[in-house]
């Protein structure tokens, strides 16, 4: 989603025309198409230069819906050519994401209408790699002549008698009921295993506060009302409920309908059950039912931190900024070093930063999250998160410690202090770093740090308290992942109790001890068949250049 360009949220198809901003857009949440699922997306354009309408349809089905999701009137002819080349593009805006074609087809048909007499042209292409999709989505019919009648036996097994059609047919059914049998079974193993899955759910879950149904809640977001979306978390919507019982106001997040996005729901209702501070997202309850996972839980009144940062009227004034970060930073210190199992959250970001009526800040999404014994190794992953908050050793090794997070929470603070975003694309004005972090440290390297200070706080801020939040945002994002502080260590230092760490004029470059380092990649390719690419640009630009297959 980009506010900039009018995106209508996070999860939408829309015409554009000769411009980024689309003319026509329509929210696929609708039809619980969730375009982050990991799941394959079919979709249908087509044009009607007849009645001068476009209609675009989606499904995760092979087989066409009856209504198409957007339906424009339009005439083509303002837009194309006769000759013109079709192609497709992709952006991940920053995160990690893989974008893939897996199949195409293109069909024009031309002629007279429905009561000429001749079949029309048709022209059809597909893509050269169809064949290694298991199931394309049906083509548009062909518009061939029907075959003649049959007469009644043209065929060598007619030709053999009755004993041999006997034969066929007795075979045939005897591999019907063969299939069937398997059918049967496995749709009692699938029965099965959702049953064992709700077990799991009853016993695992027990500490958690209150087990809904999912009546209540299709009633509290009105049967998941697109209107009542306010945001998409990892693996799954968010939505705007009220509990019909009370009169609460809460949200509740959705399961995306795969495997991995209901894993990773179980994981974060494993790991969030279990979990009690003042600076984390409330988890009411749950249900599963129906073939639904659903979590509920406090809804913030103030939103995102992000959106308070970037879309609110008013500039948010420095003592809550400083409030926010010092919440963020206690929940982290609890999840690191205060619970019996660490917590690695791994995609601390201010979207996942909620703020109440008092603006006290509540870290919340942990579908990434992970827990590791204390003083334990963690096994090694694909690196997940949203680029402008990952540490740069997790890119390399895939391996997410609680120095990543403290690097994630670097960048928080320096998006905080400097109202920049991690990442600005384009948006940098010139001899400005598109990467906040390089920007703040190549200002401190000049002797001008107080210049990242946020313009639209006006200098109402204490000028040592500013350099003291930018220094503990600079100690960080150190890039070398044992010369950052503990969480624990940032809260001292944000209340004053403790000194910030030396922070060096000219940033680091990024190194690691060589044999740990050896050691940890040879570990990682060992635990995920990834390719790592690594770029020889020098160290002030040393994690852009990183490409993960």
């Amino acid at each position: 989603m980009d506010v900039e360009y009018k995106d209508i949220n996070g999860n939408h198809v829309g015409l554009d025309l000769n411009s980024v901003v689309s003319s026509q857009a329509a929210d696929l949440g609708g039809l619980d198409i969730d375009l982050k699922s990991g799941n394959v997306i079919n979709s249908w354009i087509e044009y009607d230069s007849s009645f001068g309408v476009l209609n675009i349809s989606i499904s995760y089905s092979n087989l066409k819906p009856k209504s198409p999701i957007l339906s424009v009137s339009l005439s083509l002819d303002q837009y194309v050519n006769d000759f013109m080349y079709v192609g497709f593009s992709g952006s991940t805006q920053g995160s990690t994401e893989v974008h893939s074609i897996e199949w195409w087809s293109f069909s024009s048909r031309s002629g007279s209408g429905p009561t000429s007499p001749p079949p029309s042209s048709a022209t059809t292409l597909t893509n050269p790699t169809a064949d290694s999709v298991k199931s394309p989505p049906p083509l548009p019919p062909s518009s061939s002549s029907p075959s003649p009648p049959s007469s009644s036996c043209h065929n060598q097994l007619c030709r053999e008698g009755p004993g041999a059609v006997a034969g066929v047919v007795t075979a045939g059914a005897f591999f019907l009921a063969l299939f069937a049998g398997a059918l049967i079974w496995v749709y009692s193993k699938k029965f099965k295993h959702e049953n064992k899955l709700g077990q799991s759910f009853a016993s695992e879950i027990i500490k958690s506060p209150k087990e809904f149904t999912y009546k209540e809640l299709k009633a509290a977001t009105r049967c998941f009302d697109a209107n009542r979306i306010i945001g998409h978390g990892a693996f799954g919507t968010v939505y705007k409920g009220i509990l019909p019982e009370n009169g609460d106001i809460v949200a509740v997040k959705r399961c995306s309908h795969n495997s991995q996005g209901k894993n990773e729901f179980l994981a974060e209702l494993l790991i969030i059950g279990t979990l009690r501070h003042r600076n984390l997202v409330r988890l009411q309850g749950w249900c599963h039912e129906k073939g639904e996972i659903l979590l509920v839980y406090d809804l913030m009144p103030k939103g995102s931190l992000d959106k308070a940062l970037f879309e609110a009227k008013t500039p948010l004034p420095w003592p809550e900024r400083q409030k926010i970060l010092l919440g963020v930073a206690s929940a982290l210190a609890y999840l690191h070093q205060e619970c019996d199992r660490q917590v690695i959250h791994r995609d601390v970001k201010t979207s996942n930063i909620m703020l109440d009526e008092a603006y006290n800040a509540k870290l919340g999404d942990f579908g990434l999250a992970r827990q590791v014994e204390h003083d334990k190794s963690p096994d090694a992953t694909v690196a997940a998160g949203t680029m402008g908050y990952l540490a740069p050793e997790y890119l390399l090794t895939g391996r997410a410690t609680d120095k990543t997070d403290v690097f994630s929470y670097g960048a928080v603070v320096l998006e905080v202090a400097s109202g920049r975003r991690p990442i600005e694309t384009g948006k940098a004005p010139a001899r400005v770093s598109g990467n906040l972090v390089e920007w703040v440290w190549g200002l401190h390297k000049e002797g001008k740090l107080l210049t990242a200070a946020d313009a639209k706080l006006e200098g109402r801020f204490e000028e040592s308290a500013m350099r003291r939040v930018l220094l503990v945002g600079l100690a960080c994002s150190h890039p070398d992942p044992l010369a950052r502080p503990t969480m624990r260590s940032v809260v001292q230092m944000l209340v004053g109790e403790a000194e910030v760490p030396m922070v060096p004029r000219t940033k680091p470059s990024t190194s690691f001890s060589t044999s740990n380092l050896l050691l940890t990649l040879q570990d990682s390719v060992s635990d995920y068949n990834g390719i790592v690419t690594i770029s020889s640009s020098s160290s002030d630009n040393s994690y852009i250049g990183l490409d993960l297959v």
